[in-house]
């Protein structure tokens, strides 16, 4: 039987509710976030498992920090795995369209099924959804809202001041 724990983390773009399942993080949600599991299957209150957690989020947004390296538990189907795989090689600041990521999973013709396995994805920012956009460079759909994905890719790529407001 898994354990699973969580708490509550601040950041410039609202509460991050962070959960763990047996000591390594397993989601990660923003207010209103059209995914966000039921507030009773995030275990018990607990801030212990996230004290790395919380460090390197606090790094990535004071801009010291491209690139999390924290122990992951997703729980997904095998393609949506490989989804969220494919990702984490995104670099920070740069995006990838639908039909890129279909592409880079041997998949074509699947750009469609990218696009629900990206929206499902149960740790946002650490595994970077926020940076797969449409094939003409619109904003498609973000679990956290389209004006949170337009300030996290601002963010990124430094058009976005410390306040929030975009340059």
């Amino acid at each position: 039987m898994s354990t699973k724990r969580h708490t509550v983390a601040d950041s410039p773009y609202g509460p991050l509710t962070l959960v763990a399942t047996d000591g390594k993080l397993s989601g990660l949600y923003m207010t209103q976030h059209r995914h966000r599991p039921p507030e009773e299957t995030f275990g018990e209150p607990d801030p212990r498992p996230f004290i790395e957690v919380i460090r390197q989020l606090e790094a990535y947004f004071a801009r010291e920090l491209t690139e999390f390296d924290l122990p992951l538990h997703l729980h997904g189907t095998p393609f949506q795995r490989s989804v969220w795989d494919q990702l984490l090689l995104i670099p920070y600041g740069e995006t990838r369209s639908y039909g890129e990521l279909a592409e880079a999973l041997g998949k074509p013709g699947a750009s469609r099924a990218v696009g629900l396995a990206n929206g499902k994805n149960p740790v946002s920012i650490v595994v970077p959804c926020h940076r797969v956009i449409g094939s003409s460079g619109s904003l498609t759909g973000y679990g956290g809202g389209l004006d949170r994905k337009q300030r996290l890719l601002a963010f990124e790529s430094g058009t976005e001041a410390d306040d929030g407001t975009l340059f």
